[in-house]
This record gives C-alpha cells, structure tokens and sequence, in this order.
C-alpha cells in the first residue's frame, strides 16, 4: 500500500514536472516578453556566472577569434553569427540593418549621430558606409559597453571615422557645437533608452543640431516601443515621416523603424 502511495507521488511529480516544462517552452516561444526575459535575465545571469564575463565580452571574443581584420562586413557576419546562434543582443540586426542601410545611403551624411552605441554593431553599419572626410559620433552611456564597442570598431578598422563618446545623451548633445564642433547633423540614429528618444529629438532642435534636410532613423518603435517619440514627430509639422515595418533583431516578432525628415521641402528648395 505504502509503495503504491509513493510510486503514485512520483508519477504525479513527474508528470507535473514534464507539464510545467512544456507550459514553459510554449511561454517561451509564444510571448516576447517571456523570450526576452528568459534570455537576458536567466540564460545571461547564468552565464556569466560560469564563464566569470559579460555577454558583451564573449561577443568581443569571437569577433576577435572569428572576424577578418578590417573587414566591417566580416565583423557584422560575425556578430549576426553569434547573436542568432547563440546569445540573443539589442543589436539593430541584420533584417532592420539593410533599412539602416538604406537610410543612410539616402542621408549621405557628413556627420552623424548614433544614441546608443551598445557593442558598435550599428556604428559598424553606419561607418562602413561613409565617404571620406566623413564622421560619426556615437554616445554611450555605458563604460564596458564604450569599451568593448571601441574595441570591435578597431577591429572592423574604422576607427578614424568613428568617435565614441562616454556619458549620458542629455549632458553631451548640448556640448556638441562647441565641443565636438559639429554645426549641424544630417543624420541621427536613435537606438538608446526608449523614453529618451522625444527628449532627446527635442534637445536636438532645441540646440540647433538639426538643419532642414536632417533624417532621423528611430529604432524599436513597436517592441519596446517608443509611443512619446511616435506622437511628437507624427504630430509635428516640420518632419515628413515614414515607418518601416520589420522584426526584432534575431527573432519572428513585429517591430518597425521610424524615418522623420525635417522639413525636407525646405530642404528640397535648396537645392
């Protein structure tokens, strides 16, 4: 009888055990928010307790290992590599990359602004695409981020096109004209704290950063989304928006990029 009762207990916890393990991979691949919180809170945690090191480290390492020297498109295979195969990161991402791309060809910049270095993946898309005598400055407010992005960028050899700079968005874009001598920006990519992006677009106008012409390229507008920047430049008369539909990096979930061109009428007239 005894024996009955317990091989019943083991069954039932087994078979609990297998339910509460399928629940969990059908949570996991049904909601982002599950998928995400799996990945970088529990998965990364892990992790970088056994290995002693950061996720952003181990993706320096196999760039490092990997990556053709001076090659940007080899340091961004690598990357893409690396984060779809093995630990999901808050790149651009291949996918929205070719948009990025396409943007900034479109731009055709002389200098430009990134908000939001993380490992320099975007950076690296931006650079390999600029003339020369062209530059991009990228703010980071993050010091092993800065660190380690200043490290893949040298191994993608731009490091001559590309100025990190170390702090928060709201202390270094007021110190732009002066200190950075930048008269005005003809493209900015936003990829930072969400809710920093209408503040900071604000800042750049407030701050004469943004001349007619001027494109801004806004990334994560439907996951996590950023709905103050959408209102106040969908609102605005002086930008001309356009929305790009996508996904987010390395996975099958909706997401989407925001162009906004400051009165590119105006613009137009100029030339």
């Amino acid at each position: 009888m005894l024996e009955n009762w317990i091989l019943t207990i083991l069954v039932s916890l087994g078979v609990g055990s297998i339910l509460v393990m399928v629940a969990l991979f059908m949570l996991l691949k049904n909601n982002v928010h599950a998928k995400i919180f799996w990945n970088e809170i529990v998965l990364e945690n892990i992790t970088n307790f056994v290995m002693d090191q950061s996720k952003e480290q181990r993706i320096l390492n196999s760039v490092s290992y990997n990556a053709v020297k001076g090659d940007p498109e080899s340091v961004i295979n690598c990357i893409d590599k690396y984060c779809s195969q093995y630990e999901w990161a808050m790149n651009v991402g291949d996918e929205k990359g070719t948009i990025l791309d396409k943007v900034v060809e479109e731009a055709d910049p002389s200098v430009a602004l990134e908000l939001g270095t993380y490992c320099g993946y975007s950076a690296i898309r931006i650079a390999r695409l600029l003339k020369p005598n062209t530059r991009l400055l990228t703010i980071e407010f993050n010091p092993e981020f800065a660190s380690i992005a200043k490290e893949i960028i040298e191994i993608a050899g731009l490091s001559e096109k590309v100025t990190i700079l170390e702090g928060h968005s709201e202390d270094i874009i007021p110190q732009l004209k002066k200190k950075y001598e930048v008269e005005t920006l003809d493209f900015v990519f936003l990829d930072h704290w969400k809710e920093r992006y209408a503040p900071d677009t604000i800042l750049l106008e407030e701050c004469g950063l943004l001349r007619k012409g001027s494109i801004l390229l806004a990334d994560n507008i439907i996951y996590p989304g950023a709905p103050e920047f959408i209102k106040y430049i969908r609102s605005n008369k002086r930008f001309e928006c356009t929305s790009y539909p996508s996904h987010l990096e390395y996975m099958k979930v909706e997401d989407a990029m925001e162009k906004a061109v400051k009165d590119p009428g105006a613009a137009a007239m100029l030339f």
